[in-house]
Order: structure tokens, then sequence, then C-alpha cells
């Protein structure tokens, strides 16, 4: 969503290049780029004007002081520390104590309300260790209740719907009634919404509101409409006076506009943020990451903790040994491929990692994996456990199964191979150099 916005800051900052000093000057000039991206990526002048503002009496506040410092990286660390302000300073989490807490969702039409209802339901069912229940009061949008259903049978959790009954309000009141009388941790409740914000919608939203006094009203906004999602975010908020916003769609190709200037707007924080239709795909909302993508410098602590949640401890000990042992298999790959897929979107991926945006045009083909899933899977058990066993029989009938030619094979398992011994010289500690001597003029390293 920011490449945009991060190219024309780095413009920004090369500016800056080359210069012993910040001086009125050259702060100027950076200072205009600055709020032209800004501007360009659908941030409202008036933000934009008033965030600059800041840069440039920081920036020549600090001048004399931090002489040490180069003047372009001086000059990044001071817009970066003004877009985390800008973007809410720190993080804050979802608020579900109660007995249950209650959780009331509201938005317009197609910003991802019913989606992100079963992306938190599975946040806090398995990360939370909760035990959830969702609410369908959406009775007007014909599939709204069946995706619902969908969703939280998909991820195991239970939902409240009343056949016939087409009172949001009563739904809502006899859901809590439910929820208490079987002990669920939370209850999520799930409204409708309409194509632009109208008084009836509002009126109904909180009276809901009222019926079963929330814990926790989250509003949740289509980043991808821009400048119009942070105008509808203060609307709702005049109204309901909601505690969180929660930005949808951050993978879309858009300007981003939104992120950086609904907390400044409406005064409340951005709490999650939705990537994808995965229900794995949502994130707690971090300013200082968020902001570290966008300038550039990755996000190296959220690609962590995506890592972390995907790999066992047992598991890794177990390969480890393995692989000192050069006996990794293909049944070993195929374990790691699915943890490499479970963190997410490889591009999203990469992204989080310092300086991984500089690199234009990356062409990352997702479908390779499942190129190589269908290779693997056509082997026996023997074949997995055993690489070695491959004679040219068996590689002609893998080919048939996955409908791949023989050559496909043959480069696969040559890469397989090369891959496996070169972890194998890395277990044993040998320096790169020497890895590279050993396997230099190797194709499809």
């Amino acid at each position: 969503m920011f490449n945009t916005l991060s190219d024309k800051l780095d413009v920004a900052f090369k500016g800056l290049a080359g210069t012993g000093k910040l001086t009125e000057i050259n702060v100027a000039q950076s200072i205009k780029e600055i709020r032209r991206a800004l501007v360009a990526a659908d941030v409202n002048y008036k933000i934009a004007k008033e965030f600059t503002d800041k840069v440039k009496e920081e920036a020549l506040g600090s001048r004399n002081i931090l002489k040490a410092v180069k003047p372009g990286d001086l000059m990044v660390k001071i817009v970066m520390d003004e877009m985390v302000s800008l973007m809410g300073g720190q993080t804050v989490g979802i608020n579900v104590k109660g007995k249950p807490g209650v959780v009331l969702i509201a938005g317009l039409q197609g910003s991802g309300k019913t989606t992100f209802t079963g992306k938190l339901s599975k946040y806090l069912k398995e990360k939370k260790n909760m035990k959830v229940l969702v609410v369908a009061c959406d009775v007007y949008r014909p599939a709204a209740i069946n995706q619902l259903s969908v969703l939280a049978e998909s991820i195991g959790v239970d939902i409240y719907k009343e056949e016939g009954n087409n009172n949001p309000v009563d739904i809502a009141g006899n859901a809590l009634v439910h929820a208490q009388k079987n002990n669920y941790a939370v209850v999520i409740v799930d409204t409708a919404g309409r194509l632009s914000v109208d008084e009836e919608m509002m009126n109904e939203i909180a009276n809901i509101k009222e019926a079963i006094t929330p814990t926790e009203t989250l509003f949740v906004v289509d980043a991808m409409t821009g400048q119009d999602a942070v105008n509808t975010a203060a609307a709702f908020n005049d109204r309901i006076d909601y505690d969180g916003v929660v930005l949808t769609k951050l993978d879309g190709d858009t300007r981003g506009g939104a992120a950086l200037s609904v907390k400044y707007t409406v005064g409340k924080p951005i709490k999650f943020a939705s990537t994808g239709e995965k229900l794995d795909e949502l994130d707690v909302f971090h300013p200082e990451r968020m902001a570290s993508r966008i300038l550039g410098m990755g996000d190296i602590v959220s690609f962590v903790e995506k890592a972390q949640e995907q790999i066992d401890e047992k598991e890794a000990k177990r390969l480890e040994k393995k692989i000192k042992k050069n006996k990794f298999d293909f049944n070993d790959f195929l374990g790691q491929l699915n943890q490499i897929k479970k963190m997410g979107d490889l591009k999203s991926l990469l992204g989080m990692i310092p300086g991984m945006n500089k690199l234009k045009n990356l062409d990352i083909d997702e479908s390779a994996f499942s190129k190589v899933e269908s290779i693997i899977l056509s082997m026996t058990p023997e074949e997995r456990a055993r690489p070695d066993v491959l004679n040219m029989s068996r590689k002609k009938r893998i080919a048939k199964g996955c409908g791949k030619n023989i050559h496909d094979i043959n480069m696969f398992i040559k890469q397989f191979d090369q891959m496996r011994k070169m972890m194998h010289m890395m277990s044993k500690g040998q320096g790169m150099n020497q890895m590279m001597e050993k396997f230099k003029g190797m194709k499809g390293m």
C-alpha cells in the first residue's frame, strides 16, 4: 500500500545526501517534498502541513545539537518519530474484560466487518485462549449470516443467530443472555452496514450499543477508500463514540492516507490492521512498526514474531540433528514449506525485511510452492524419507503423477540436494567463503 509514499519520501531524504549539515534552505526543500508525498498519499492537506511544520521545527532545532549525525539520517529519524506520533504513538490493545467481554463491530457495507469478525474470533480463540461466541445481527444482507456461519465453523467457534427475527437489537440482547448462561469469555457482535452513512443505520447501531453495553466498540474501515474512510470514521465516532479503529485491506494498491490520518482526525487509536481474506491475516497495529515500514526500514520484529508463531521448538531441534547428519529429507522440506505458507503472503513478509522495499518489480511466484508440493506428494513414503533412492524409473513415475516433465523433476531434486548440502555445511560451522567455493558453478542456488 505504501510503496509510492515510501519512494517519494526516499527522494526527499536523498536531497540531503552529500550535504554537510541541515540548513534552512535544504530543510525547506526536503519539507516541501515530504508534504507533497503525504498529500499524494491522500493525507488531508491540513494534517500534512501540520506534520511537516513539526518536522521542520524539530530539524532546525536539532541541527546544531546532533552534529555527528548525517543530515539525511537525522531527517529520517525526525520524520519517523512524528509519523509514529501521528498514528497514535503507542500500541493499544483490545478490551475484552468482563463476564463476558462484549465487542461490537460497526462500519459501512463492504468494509470487511464480517471477515474481521471471523479474524478477531480466531485471534481471541487461538492467541488468547478464549471461548468465543459470534452473533449475527446483519439481518439485511442475504449472505451475511451464511458467511458468518461458514467462518465460525471453519474457526471452531459458536455462532448465535435467530431465524425469522429481524430485530438486531433483540438478537444482540438475547445473545448476551445466552453467552452469560453458557460461560462464554467474549461475545463478538457483527452488525449491518449501509453503502453510505444514514440516520437509520446510526440509530440502529446506537440502540444495539445501548442494549448490550459493549466493553469494546470497533469501527471497521476500508483503507482503500482513502480520505473518505477518515470522513466516515469521524461521522461514526460523533454518533457512537467507538473505542478504536480497524483498518482492512491494507494489502491493496492504494495510497494509504487513512492509516496516517484517522488517529489525528477522530482521536481514537488504530487497534488492528487486516490484510487479505485469510483468517490469520490480522495484526495488532503497532504505529512504530508501520512507520518503520513506510520509511523503508522494514519491520523485522513482526517478521520474527510471525516466524516464532509457526516454529515448534522440539521440531526445530529434531531438524537440527537431521541436518547435522545430512539426513534432511523431502518430508522435512514439505513441513518447512507449510510453515512458511502459514506466515502469510510472501510479498508482505519480504516487505518486513529492512531494505527489501528497494528491490523494484520483485516477482514472487507463490505458485512455485504448489509445484514443489505436487512433486513431493507424488512420491512414495520411502522416496520422501530416502531421497537417494530416486532412480530414473521412479522419477518418470513421479513426473507422470504430478503432471510435470522429467526435466522439472531432475531440476527440483538437484536444487534440493544442493540446499541440503549447504545446510549441512552451515551446521558444521563452515564459513560462507568455503561454501561458495564448493558450490561455485552450480546452477539453481
